[in-house]
Parts: structure tokens; C-alpha cells; sequence
């Protein structure tokens, strides 16, 4: 029902007419707590000298924003813990402490909103000195935000979790959120969270809606990591409010600033209504992925230019729904990356970039025998020089990334000057590429790299192989949740993995042991259940769980066999593995492994592993053989791993 009410509001966009042209000039009124910057599209009101959005008047509505603390409608944060790395991090809301004209021209304005650092505040303010800016263009129906972070020589150390922009749009206005193409939803309110029209369910985030203040909502799950979504995909999302059609959206026209690589799961919107654009948090990766600055180290980063982009409809006259408009507004964005009006020299043109060029293939001799063959639809990126597979967990730099052609030629544009390594993987293969030699970025200079060829891990044929290698464990069974748990918006089977409670059906389906896997029989989409957990035995205790994969040899060839097993994602997992004897000490051991908490915030990956286990012919038998594996940290419902692939390699020919 919920859907169908959602489908009949934008089939009624979609005879509507997007209104947002004018080609007034923008002017710009400084007053005495605020500054106005009016393009004829849009009238946006800024704090001075703090920098927060206090307003956005647009089609007839005097503010999109809420009206609730000026300093929390619109507004920069971060958190940040100091070196001793104590407590859960300190909260901060970016406020300007100096306000300054940039550029005030008919076409555009510029306005920057600074905060600066000194050694008083030690221990009480981030060691950071920020820079908000934000820009209007003739003829934008929406508005720019990009800002500078810095800290100088002999600064203190400390370690930043997150930094992002936050929006609270009206609650009388916006109901609608939409996430991607098959994510959009009507949205509860604040209160239906709090009990007790709401129950919290197995972690605060997530809330059983049972007497929401719109009935047809009653039974739905909230929860805001059901809308996360990863870098590469993560480019457009936002509101659509009524009275009037009104649309109100985050373009990120750049992955650049962002951390972690295309595969980095961020959040979008929820509940609020609030839209979120996040350039940097610790989100599906745990520890890793929050940068520490050591005592004295200077850092200079740019996050942004970020797109807020206001459209409307008027009935009638045939044209696209507010999201079609949103994607194409998208498409223009990014088409127009890098920007040519910032004015910081902090941020490059594209005269001022480079360039890198090549093609990668592939080399696994018991793939395609010697004849590397082209890498299609690589993942191939540009980040700062470090060791193999470094780019997922780097944090305080820039990246580049592209996916390749079918032919394997690969164009990375509009790279920062710098030197970088090049990294890559392959869908179908194991493993990370990187290219040795570091890479040096030149303004205006394109690097023609030739062709690369990567040789993926492998020392001898496949006996048998569990999944496809492609760092998600979606290939697996995702089982249906509970229908209390049944949430109509995720019907799509590609967002199957994002239905809460997944974690409890594992008992239900395996009530009287553990699910074996029998090679050459069993079927990975089917028989494979997607998330290694442990098994509730009741009081809110729960055991080890083990994997069994059972497999036949007819001989045992005399040499070292290769297990080969790839992780999408762990959580404080401890893996044991064994062969033939469950009661023998196992042949592996990790150590406690992963923050990624993939498995309560509906994720299907966090960060990729692999392992690699010497089985010796001997300790192999004719006949069946049996494959252990047990996850033995098991201290509640979230603990485990995510596979991503598991092969078995005979030893070489």
C-alpha cells in the first residue's frame, strides 16, 4: 500500500513542469547577524559570522528549514577525539568566527565563513582551522558548499570520525524521501520514533513504528542505515515536500574528497526530515578508516563543492517528475567537474590537473594460460602511495577511481597534482593490483601508463570455488526477514540484504545444526547463508557457529594445496579453521578481525581480506574430505564474517 502511495505521487510529477529559471542577477544584503544572498530563484540566509543556513525561501515558502535552533537547520560539524583518543568523541558544530566577501558580482557570490585555531584551545576545539563557503550562481536554482580544512606545523594531535553538512528540512513539509531509483519512501515523523508509538528494536537506530502518527505506516522498521549507500553510487538523494511539489536534493558531482573508495558505504537521509552530505566517517569500516593526526603533522584537505538543488512542479504541462529533473541536474554537475568558479586557489581547475591513461589486463595462467586477457569493467583508481589494497582504508588524501572498458583502457581526468599509486581489482579475480612505480601528477600533463597487467593470486588449479569474487556477499542466500519486520520500500531483490532482522532467521532455518556444503551438490545462491553469526542458544548468550564444506578427492596429488578464502566484511570475528577432525587444533587462526558492523546496519560489505592457508597432500584423504569453519567470538547477534569467496587450489601442475 505504502508503495502504491508513493508511485501515485510522482506519477502525478510526471505531468508536472519543473520550475527553477531566472536570469536575475544575484545580490547579496549583509545586515547585522545575517547575510542574504538572492538569485530570483531562491533567497538563501546565512548566520554571520557563524555560517549556519538559517533560511531557504524558495516558490512561496519563506524557509525549507525548520524552525528549530538557528545553529541546527543548516550546519557544518565533525567529531573529534583529542590524542589520548579518550570518550566517544567530541560533537562540534562548525561556527565562523570571521566573515568575509569572497566575490560579489552579478553572476556570482561568494562568501566565506572561518574559523580559526590557536594554542588556547587546546583540549576545547579541534586543531583546525575551517573555512565555509558557500556560493550562488545566476541562474541556479540551488546553492554551493565546499570548505578548507587545515592545521599548521606544531599543532596537537588528534583523530577526526566524521565531518559532513546536515540539513533539517521542514517536518510540516517534507515527507518523502527518496535514496536511489528504487528507494524512495514515505517518510514517519520524529515522534513516531519515541514510545510509544515506537519500539526500539535489537540497537537504537532501528525503531518497529507500532502506532505511527500516519496509520498506513504501522509495522514499518525505521532505521537509518536502510538507506546508506556506497560511494560509487552515492551521488543523488533527497526530499520531494507538497504544498507545493517541491524537491530538495544533495548532488556530490565528485568522489574525489570522499574516503575509503568507491566500495565506502556512506548514509544519505532519514528521519527528520534530515539530509545528510557525507565527506568523511568511520561508517561499515570501523576504526580504519578514522584518520589519527600525529603531534606537529600538518594536513591541508578541500571537501566539496557540494550541490543543493531546489526544483518544483506546476500540473499539466507533461514534464519530468522532480527526480527525473534531480538526475539530470546530476548529470550536469558532474559533466562540469572540476567547477570553474570557486575562487580558493585551494581548488584546482581543470587546467590546473592531470591526467592518467592506460589499460589493464589480466594474467591467471590457469584462467586464460599465458594470454593476459582485458580487465573488463575494472575498478582502477589514482591514491596516495602505500602498500597493496591501502587505498580502502586511506583517509586524509584524495582518490580517483574510474571502472574500466570492456577492452580494459582505462582514462582517470581531472587528478590533483601529486604523486599517487595506481590501484585496481577485478570482478572475477582475487586480490589487489597496484602498479609499483609511484605516479606524479602534472597540471595539464596526461600520463600514458600502457598496458598493465595483473597477475591475481593463484599458485595452482581450481579444485572448487564458493561464490564470485567481487567484495560483496550478495551472490549468497539473503533469506526473507520476518513479516513484522517486512519493509515494502526494499522490495526491490537488490536491496534484499537491507530488511532488519536477517540475523534472527539463522536459527529458524538451521534449527538443528549447522548448514553443510556439499561441493559439486550444494548451490552457493541457495546453501551458502550470506553472514558467518553465531547461534542463540537463549538468555542472550550465543555460541560458535561452524561452516562445513564437504568435498571428494579420488587422489590426494603429493604438494601443497592452497585454501584461498576472501572476506567482504568482518566484525570482531575470530575464524578457526580445521581439516577432517573438528576436535584438532585448526590449521588457521586469525586474529580478532574487523569493526565494520555490516551485519546490523544491512550492509553486504566493509572492508575486503584475504587469506591464504597451506593444506599439505597428506593431511588430505581419498574420498571425503570435510572443510571447517568456525567463528568463535561470539559475544552477540552482530559478530561475524562476511564471505566474499572461498577456493581450494590443487597444488601447481
Amino acid at each position: 500500500m505504502e508503495l502504491v502511495r508513493v508511485l501515485l505521487l510522482l506519477a502525478m510529477l510526471t505531468t508536472a513542469n519543473v520550475k527553477r529559471v531566472s536570469s536575475e542577477s544575484v545580490r547579496l544584503q549583509i545586515e547585522n547577524k545575517y547575510v542574504v544572498v538572492d538569485n530570483g530563484i531562491f533567497r538563501l540566509t546565512l548566520s554571520k559570522p557563524g555560517g549556519s543556513i538559517t533560511g531557504i525561501q524558495y516558490r512561496g515558502v519563506d524557509n525549507l528549514l525548520e524552525y528549530n535552533t538557528e545553529t541546527m537547520r543548516g550546519y557544518w560539524d565533525l567529531v573529534w577525539s583529542d590524542s589520548n583518543g579518550k570518550g566517544p568523541g567530541n560533537f562540534d558544530v562548525i561556527l565562523g568566527t570571521t566573515f568575509t566577501v569572497i566575490r560579489d558580482t552579478e553572476d556570482q557570490v561568494e562568501l566565506s565563513f572561518k574559523r580559526t585555531w590557536n594554542s588556547s584551545l587546546t583540549g576545547i576545539q579541534v586543531p583546525l582551522n575551517i573555512d565555509k563557503r558557500f556560493v550562488v550562481l545566476r541562474g541556479s536554482s540551488g546553492f554551493y558548499s565546499y570548505g578548507i580544512y587545515e592545521r599548521l606545523p606544531g599543532w596537537p594531535g588528534f583523530s577526526m570520525a566524521e565531518t559532513r553538512i546536515a540539513l533539517k528540512l521542514r517536518r510540516d513539509k517534507f515527507h518523502y524521501m527518496v535514496a536511489d531509483d528504487s528507494r524512495f519512501h514515505h517518510m514517519p515523523m520524529p515522534e513516531d520514533r519515541e514510545p510509544p508509538r515506537g519500539r526500539t528494536l535489537a540497537f537504537k537506530e532501528a525503531v518497529l513504528l507500532v502506532d505511527p502518527v500516519e496509520p498506513q505506516l504501522k509495522g514499518v522498521v525505521d532505521d537509518k542505515y536502510q538507506y546508506s549507500n556506497t560511494n560509487k553510487d552515492n551521488r543523488l538523494h533527497g526530499w520531494i515536500g507538497d504544498d507545493p511539489p517541491i524537491g530538495f536534493w544533495q548532488i556530490t558531482p565528485t568522489n574525489e574528497f570522499r574516503v575509503g573508495g568507491p566500495m565506502k558505504q556512506e548514509l544519505t537521509s532519514h528521519v527528520g526530515p534530515t539530509m545528510l552530505a557525507m565527506f568523511h566517517s568511520a561508517h561499515y569500516a570501523g576504526l580504519d578508516l578514522e584518520p589519527y593526526f600525529e603531534n606537529g603533522e600538518p594536513w591541508k584537505k578541500v571537501y566539496g563543492p557540494m550541490f543543493f538543488y531546489l526544483n518544483s512542479v506546476d500540473t499539466g504541462n507533461g514534464y519530468p517528475t522532480l527526480w527525473d529533473d534531480a538526475k539530470r541536474q546530476m548529470a550536469t554537475e558532474v559533466k562540469n567537474w572540476p567547477y570553474s568558479f570557486p575562487a580558493s586557489e585551494e581548488f584546482p581547475r581543470s587546467n590546473q590537473r592531470g591526467s592518467a591513461r592506460g589499460r589493464l589486463l589480466v594474467k591467471d595462467r590457469y584462467v586464460n594460460e599465458d594470454v593476459p586477457v582485458p580487465a573488463a569493467a575494472a575498478y582502477v583508481g589514482l591514491a596516495l602511495p602505500g602498500e597493496v589494497g591501502s587505498w580502502q582504508k586511506e583517509c586524509k588524501s584524495y582518490q580517483f577511481w574510474i571502472r574500466t572498458n570492456p577492452d580494459g583502457s582505462f582514462s582517470i581526468r581531472n587528478v590533483r597534482p601529486g604523486n599517487y599509486n595506481l590501484y585496481g581489482w577485478v570482478p572475477g579475480f582475487i586480490g589487489d593490483y597496484k602498479k609499483a612505480e609511484i605516479i606524479t601528477i602534472s597540471p595539464g600533463r596526461d600520463i600514458d601508463l600502457g598496458d598493465l597487467v595483473y597477475e591475481p593470486p593463484r599458485d595452482g588449479p581450481t579444485l572448487w570455488e564458493i561464490g564470485f569474487p567481487d567484495r560483496t556477499a550478495l551472490e549468497f542466500y539473503i533469506p526473507d526477514t520476518k513479516p513484522i519486520y517486512y519493509n515494502n520500500f526494499l522490495s526491490d531483490p537488490k536491496d534484499r540484504f537491507r530488511q532488519y532482522g536477517l540475523w534472527e532467521k539463522y536459527g529458524e532455518l538451521y534449527p538443528n545444526g549447522e548448514p553443510v556444503y556439499n561441493v559439486g551438490f550444494s548451490d552457493y545462491h541457495k546453501d551458502w547463508f550470506f553472514a558467518h553469526i553465531c547461534r542463540y542458544i537463549g538468555n542472550n548468550e550465543y555460541q560458535s557457529s561452524i561452516r562445513q564444506i564437504k568435498f571428494n578427492l579420488s587422489s590426494a596429488a603429493p604438494g601443497t594445496y592452497r585454501l584461498r578464502v576472501a572476506y567482504a566484511a568482518a566484525m570482531r570475528s575470530v575464524l578457526e579453521i580445521r581439516l577432517n577432525n573438528l576436535g584438532s587444533p585448526p590449521l588457521y587462526r586469525s586474529e580478532r578481525i574487523g569493526r565494520e558492523n555490516v551485519i546490523a546496519r544491512h550492509g553486504i560489505h566493509g572492508l575486503y581480506r584475504l587469506f591464504t592457508i597451506d593444506v599439505q597432500s597428506d593431511w588430505l584423504v581419498q574420498g571425503e574430505n570435510t572443510i571447517f569453519l568456525t567463528q568463535t567470538s561470539c559475544l552477540s547477534p552482530f559478530q561475524g564474517v562476511l564471505y566474499d569467496y572461498i577456493r581450494l587450489e590443487a597444488p601447481p601442475a
